[in-house]
Order: C-alpha cells, then sequence, then structure tokens
C-alpha cells in the first residue's frame, strides 16, 4: 500500500440532544474526517474524533488538525507500507496525540481492506455478524427527564444504558433509575470526577447496592491505586476508560487489579491497531471489554462496528444508530439499531458509503496533501 494523497476535513454537527458529562456540556461536535487514497485511486476514510476542548483529554480538535497536518500526513504520504498495522512505525516518533493518529490509522486499515476486498471488520479479526449496542445517556437537569429519556432507549430496544454520574449527581439518580427499570443491564461513568477522599470514596461504595453492571473510571487517569483500593472494597467490577492509553498502562492496570473490565476506544489509544492489540491483551488476563465511543460521526462508528466484532468484545458496546445523535449522518446508508444490535458490514472497506457533498457542505476547513 502507498498513500499518493491525503485531505483533512473539519466537519460540524449538530446534536439532536445536548450531552453534559462531569466536565461540561456540548450541543454539537466536530471531528476531522481523514481522506487517504493510492496510487491505484482506491479511498479509504478515518475519523479523528478528539473533543472541542481539553477537558476529557489533552488532545483537542485544534492540536489533532496541527499535529495530523504538519507531522502525520508529511510522514506517510508517498511510503510504501506492507500493512496497515505498521503504519504507525512511519509517524513513530511523534509522542502522544493518539486522537490524531487513531484517525490516520483508521484510513489506512479501511484504504488496505478496500484494496484487497475484504470488511474491515475480517481484515482486523472480526467474527460477529451482529454486534450488541448500548447507549450513553448525560447528566440531565432533574431525575424526571433523565427517566424519560432511559425510556426512550428502553423503548428503542437497546439492552444496556450507561448513566454519566458526578459528585452530587450520582447516588440519587441511579437509585430512581433502578427502581424504575429494576432489569436492566445499568452501568455508571464518571470521567474520572471523584478524588481519593473519605466522602467520594463512600459515595462510589454506596453505588455498590444497585447491582449496575460496572463502575466506569470512577478516578482520574493516574489514580491507579485508588481504584485497585476501591475495586478490592466492592462487589461491583470497575472498569477503566481514561487510565488506558497505551498497551503500558493496560499491564500497569492488570498487575494492580486496579478493575475488572476495560472501555476500548480506538479513537483514544490511537487506532484500531492499539485498540486490537488491547483486545488481545485484555482477553488474556480474563478482562472483558467493550467498545465505547467519542460520539463518531458514521466513519468512526462504522470503525468501532468492525472493532467490536472480534471475540473478547463480550459486553454491549457504544456504537447505537446514527439518529440517536444526528439528524443525518456522513454515510449512507446510516447506522441503524435493530433490537438492540447493529449488523457488521460485510462489503470490502468501512462497508458504507462516505457522502462526500455532505462532508463538503458542512466542513468549514480543509487541508489537502499530495505525495511529490
Amino acid at each position: 500500500m502507498k498513500i499518493d494523497s491525503a485531505t483533512l476535513h473539519r466537519v460540524r454537527l449538530p446534536l439532536k440532544h445536548s450531552f453534559q458529562t462531569s466536565s461540561h456540556r456540548k450541543d454539537h461536535l466536530e471531528h476531522v474526517l481523514v481522506r487517504l487514497t493510492d496510487e491505484t485511486g482506491a479511498v479509504g476514510w478515518g475519523e479523528i474524533a478528539s473533543p472541542s476542548d481539553p477537558f476529557y483529554a489533552p488532545d483537542t480538535v485544534e492540536t489533532s488538525w496541527l499535529i495530523a497536518t504538519e507531522y502525520l500526513l508529511p510522514a506517510i504520504l508517498g511510503r510504501e507500507v506492507e500493512h496497515p498495522g505498521r503504519l504507525g512505525e512511519l509517524y513513530g516518533k511523534v509522542r502522544g496525540h493518539r486522537f490524531a493518529a487513531a484517525g490516520v490509522d483508521a484510513a489506512g486499515w479501511a484504504l488496505w481492506s478496500r484494496m484487497r476486498g475484504v470488511p474491515l471488520a475480517k481484515a482486523l479479526g472480526g467474527e460477529r455478524e451482529t454486534v450488541v449496542a448500548g447507549v450513553s445517556l448525560g447528566i440531565e437537569r432533574t431525575i424526571d427527564e433523565l427517566l424519560e429519556q432511559v425510556q426512550r432507549q428502553v423503548d428503542a430496544g437497546y439492552p444496556r444504558v450507561k448513566l454519566k454520574i458526578a459528585p452530587g449527581w450520582d447516588v440519587e439518580p441511579v437509585k430512581q433509575v433502578r427502581a424504575a427499570f429494576p432489569a436492566l443491564n445499568l452501568h455508571v461513568d464518571a470521567n474520572g470526577a471523584y478524588l481519593d477522599i473519605p466522602e467520594h470514596r463512600a459515595l462510589l461504595r454506596e453505588l455498590d447496592n444497585f447491582e449496575l453492571a460496572m463502575i466506569e473510571q470512577p478516578f482520574a487517569p493516574r489514580a491507579l491505586l485508588p481504584s485497585a483500593q476501591l475495586q478490592e472494597s466492592i462487589e461491583t467490577p470497575v472498569c477503566l476508560d481514561e487510565s488506558v492509553d497505551t498497551l503500558d498502562d493496560l499491564r500497569t492496570a492488570i498487575a494492580l487489579r486496579a478493575g475488572r473490565i476495560l472501555n476500548i476506544k480506538a479513537s483514544r489509544m490511537g487506532g484500531l491497531t492499539t485498540a486490537v492489540a488491547a483486545h488481545d491483551l485484555a482477553r488474556d488476563a480474563g478482562w472483558p471489554v467493550w467498545c465505547g465511543g467519542m460520539h463518531e460521526f458514521g466513519i468512526g462508528r462504522i470503525a468501532n462496528v468492525a472493532l467490536s466484532s472480534l471475540p473478547g468484545f463480550t459486553l454491549p458496546s457504544d456504537v447505537s444508530a446514527s439518529d440517536k445523535y444526528y439528524a443525518r449522518d456522513v454515510v449512507f446508508p446510516p447506522l441503524v439499531a435493530q433490537h438492540g444490535a447493529v449488523a457488521v458490514p460485510t462489503t470490502p472497506g468501512l462497508g458504507v458509503e462516505v457522502d462526500e457533498d455532505f462532508i463538503a457542505q458542512h466542513s468549514h476547513q480543509t487541508h489537502r496533501k499530495q505525495s511529490s
């Protein structure tokens, strides 16, 4: 595979329903779409799904755009790569900036699988024909509004609902949701909002009473020791998300027994290549995994579906239908969930068509580069 040209589109789409986490509320998403072509004209798409603000991670749209245009694309253009898993070797000197690398890596996988006439899922080692989908719900203004949102997702057939929590919005909303939906597969996500102090540890232990599937990322990313101590004191599995950016992070977490479940986000971990390796490592350690999302547009969402088809993804993944978040997506057909499951595409590459006209209409910055 020899990449002949690359184009970046900075695209903004409104959310159908505003979304609040422990750090901020958002009503739109801005991501960078990566288009790579080889010398034959074949095309592969990826998505840089970095947040706009440095609250979830150090990466932002601005920093990812800079790193992709100035470092990643120049490193890969005109270079021969025998396999997409080795694409990262060309820009391996760049430290961090995993969101930017993830978009380039995914585009390389999409291009390579398209060239070889195989579905992306099969190229990654996937086995499933469908993926069980879950949904993630933000912090609402009232508990009644939260209950309405949960009911809407249950009515849509989703078997798992994740609730964002934060100090001041934790035990009571979870208690009310569990009372209203006693059989629902329910878990909570703190995005690292809790401190290693007695009051917060007590709140987290109280959540052990509600038969949750997991408590995700209770403490700050590097606070693996408090996470291990919490896991030792409760029955509910602790799931790690922001604490695991690299394979070395995962090895450390496993050694410390800092949790029992892993949320694999290809966007945060530098791409599909690292995500597949994390899947293998976690599976060997006996940790079930699931695929988390960054509210990706259809390009990144389809890549997540392909990743979720790997055998170790035994828990519902954040691969809900496009219309959960966007009135219109950048791919067609858009992702559709039926009875809480999403079909894994079976045609070469991503398995969907990218709506380039729609992308052009919603792109407010474009960067094109050709190999010399």
